[in-house]
């Protein structure tokens, strides 16, 4: 109804132009929130307008100063091309693809499914079920009236996308089938399948119509030209193979990428050729002469697919680095990017009128984008890709970011904005960023190999460690702050002088990575644990080992001492926290009862608890004399790092655990307690009510150990896009709005306001 009314006056002069403009921006609201409206349709009030562009008409009217958030997060001041994000998939989506119609689109996913969507509203319209393992592809017939899906489990099926009934299945392949094309008529289906083949088939009868071979590895991609006189194939071998389908020979081989080709098209008029592939680049061939006719580049990692509008006019390209890239193949220039997903771009289509573009992700996600709105939509100014981790000072005045574009940030937790980019930027990723104990140096670990040191008050480099032949994964202070170890891929630690950058000295022994690094209360001792499922203890003033400490069965995640330096715990993959006498390095005990990698493990203060957190969504407390569990929290959501702040509380990276005040006899049973304020998929959560809807973009990293972290009432959490956004909420009108007293179910957080 809004889009015929904005169809209908922009027909009649006389219709004012506000009402048209609202009409537009209330059709964005809706598409862009459909989630929200579907899901949990009160947050309209609240998340819906939050979320939405600051200039939105919609935003503009009806959003009120909600009393409970104090502080608002940023949000872009524009609509993006962006149009709406079409969640269902559980997991990765591989291809996307508009009906001829552009009445319906089809996504292919890992989750074993094809779905079918409306574009017009995002709105499901039924789920194709039977493949035993992943959707690699899937497409239209020329007429619409079939759907063909490619799946790892080496068939190819035949849908009726207007029942949802499995029409057939064709069996030939010997391995993965990952590409599918139809012909022009509707008469061939072509398959190109790991087994380095390319199968053509008969699409009314399923019958066996010819075998392309020739490639010498997987193949990747397969496309009639628009008379269907050719069929091209890609293929990890690196080069395009042009066939005659009516004869099955050969008529020609495209060569000039320098790695695996994964995706090829023709033109709408058949005079050109794209290949998309690994390299990070998009070639253009003439297919008459097997000439190359352009290189387009600027892709920063692999390109995953590639597109022609419906006009030949434009190129769109998908990549590794998470954008969808727009060219002009007449002159190779580059006409946007669309950026938004927050993991690789595995394919992009355009819709028949050439109006919108869909692209599928594996973050499992897809989104449909208007080129009419292409222009730059104003972006939160940040990390430019996935932030993998942040940390608060000591005193919790500053936060720093790390992310994958190879840089530290600070920002101003009171306020949301930044602070200052730290100056000297890493040569790869950021992997791990910390305080020192007295919060004036910030260390950050990267995948460059090296460790730099920051003065926070100042951002100036304070010097880069280098000595480090692999990525630096962990790093940690020792309790004076005089020195700091890291932990490294290339099998060692390594001790730095912090005032001066020297190396102390490299401990040597472990045989496969090291992931974790810790210094005893005093200083005197440092563990460390590897893939190579031990954890070992040093003497850091000599370098000599101390003690191998054996008994876990997989990688060893994390390792604590005691506060007294008594007792030394380890976390591992093989689901156990051990308990070791670091005096003796004998075993004192085996701490049993998760049932996923344990990831992270504290001491309390009094040493007397030890938590555990681990995949499956739980945190553990145990008695250390008993080694008994006595409670069990469950999170909601992977925990990676934990410490307890007290006797009582135990801080995580989503924020403060409230355990209890009473005494820690093993016999008592506790009262299982969430974290008070915490983020869960895509929910906000206080006391175990469901507060504040976040929208995709806005949802904190899932694989980031620290993607989001809590301080007081200020929440903060790093996205895969590189923003950064800060909120902070009003525990008592909290407590008054969704009518629970402040401590009830668990302590508020509580703390200065940040506004």
């Amino acid at each position: 109804m809004i889009k015929g009314l904005i169809l209908n006056g922009q027909e009649k002069l006389g219709v004012c132009q506000r009402l048209l403009e609202l009409a537009y921006d209330a059709r964005r609201f809706i598409l862009y929130n459909r989630s929200i409206i579907e899901i949990a349709p009160l947050q309209v009030y609240s998340a819906a307008l939050l979320f939405t562009p600051k200039t939105s008409l919609v935003r503009q009217q009806y959003l009120k100063r909600i009393p409970w958030i104090l502080m608002e997060p940023k949000v872009v001041p524009k609509w993006s091309p962006l149009m709406q994000t079409l969640e269902g998939h559980s997991r990765g989506v591989w291809t996307v693809v508009f009906s001829p119609n552009g009445k319906l689109v089809a996504s292919a996913s890992s989750d074993r499914t094809v779905r079918l969507w409306d574009p017009a509203t995002g709105r499901s319209c039924g789920v194709l079920e039977s493949h035993s393992d992943w959707v690699n592809a899937v497409v239209f017939s020329p007429d619409g009236k079939l759907v063909a899906s490619a799946s790892s489990d080496d068939t190819v099926r035949l849908w009726d996308p207007a029942t949802g009934r499995l029409c057939r299945i064709l069996k030939g392949h010997s391995g993965w089938v990952k590409a599918l094309a139809f012909s022009p008529d509707g008469k061939l289906v072509a398959s190109g399948s790991d087994d380095t083949t390319v199968r053509l088939w008969n699409s009314a009868t399923g019958g066996s119509c010819g075998l392309l071979e020739g490639h010498s590895y997987h193949v990747h991609a397969v496309v009639f030209s628009p008379d269907g006189k050719l069929v091209a194939s890609a293929s990890d071998d690196k080069t395009v193979r042009l066939w005659d389908p009516a004869t099955g020979g050969l008529c020609g081989v495209l060569e000039c990428h320098s790695n695996w080709i994964n995706a090829v098209v023709f033109s709408p008029d058949g005079k050109l050729v794209a290949s998309a592939s690994s390299d990070k680049t998009v070639r253009l061939w003439d297919p008459a002469t097997g000439e190359s006719c352009g290189v387009l580049e600027g892709h920063s990692d692999g390109v995953h697919a590639v597109v022609f509008s419906p006009d030949g006019k434009l190129v769109a390209s998908a990549s590794v680095d998470n954008t969808v890239r727009l060219w002009d193949p007449a002159t190779g220039s580059s006409c946007g990017v669309l950026a938004g997903h927050s993991d690789f771009v595995i394919v992009v289509v355009f819709s028949p009128d050439g109006k919108l573009v869909a692209s599928a992700s594996n973050d499992g996600t897809v989104r449909l984008w208007d080129l009419a709105t292409g222009e730059s939509c104003g972006v939160l100014k940040g990390h430019s890709s996935w932030v993998k981790g942040v940390a608060f000072s000591p005193d919790g005045k500053l936060v720093a970011s790390a992310s994958e574009d190879n840089t530290v940030r600070l920002w101003d937790p009171a306020t949301g904005g930044p602070c200052r980019v730290l100056e000297g930027r890493h040569a790869g990723h950021v992997n791990a960023v910390v305080f020192s104990p007295d919060g004036k140096l910030v260390a950050s670990a990267s995948a460059d190999h090296t460790v730099r040191l920051w003065n926070p008050a100042t951002a100036v480099s304070q010097g880069v460690l280098e000595g480090h032949s692999d990525w630096v994964r962990a790093l940690a202070f020792s309790p004076d702050g005089k020195q700091i170890a890291s932990a490294s891929d290339d099998k060692t630690v390594k001790l730095w002088d912090t005032a001066t950058g020297e190396s102390c000295g490299v401990l040597e022994g472990h045989s496969d990575w090291v992931r974790a690094v810790a210094f005893s209360p005093d200083g005197k001792l440092v563990a460390s644990t590897s893939d190579d499922t031990t954890v070992r203890l040093w003497d850091p003033e000599t370098g000599r080992s101390c003690g191998i400490l054996k008994g876990h069965s997989d990688y060893v995640m994390a390792v604590v001492f005691s506060p007294d330096g008594k007792l030394v715990a380890s976390a591992s993959r093989d689901t156990a926290v051990r308990l070791w006498d670091p005096a003796t390095r004998e075993p004192c005990g085996i701490l049993e009862g998760h049932s996923d990698c344990v990831r992270a493990v504290a001491f309390s203060s009094d040493g007397q608890l030890v938590a555990s957190a681990s995949d499956d969504k739980t945190v553990s407390l145990w008695d250390v004399t008993q080694t008994t569990i006595i409670q069990e929290i469950h999170t909601g959501g992977q925990i990676k790092d934990l410490a307890f702040s007290d006797v009582t509380n135990l801080d995580t990276a989503p924020g403060m655990l409230n355990l209890t005040s009473h005494p820690y006899p093993s016999n008592t049973t506790w009262e299982i307690l969430p974290p008070p304020l915490h983020v869960t998929g895509e929910w906000v959560i206080w006391n175990q009510k469901k507060v504040l809807f976040l929208p995709w973009d806005y949802r904190p990293c899932p694989e980031a150990s620290r993607s989001y972290a809590v301080n007081d009432n200020i929440l903060v959490m790093g996205h895969q896009s590189g923003h950064i956004t800060f909120m902070c909420f009003d525990p008592t009108a909290l407590a008054l709005h969704f009518s629970l007293s402040p401590t009830q179910h668990s302590p508020v957080v509580q703390g200065k306001h940040c506004c």
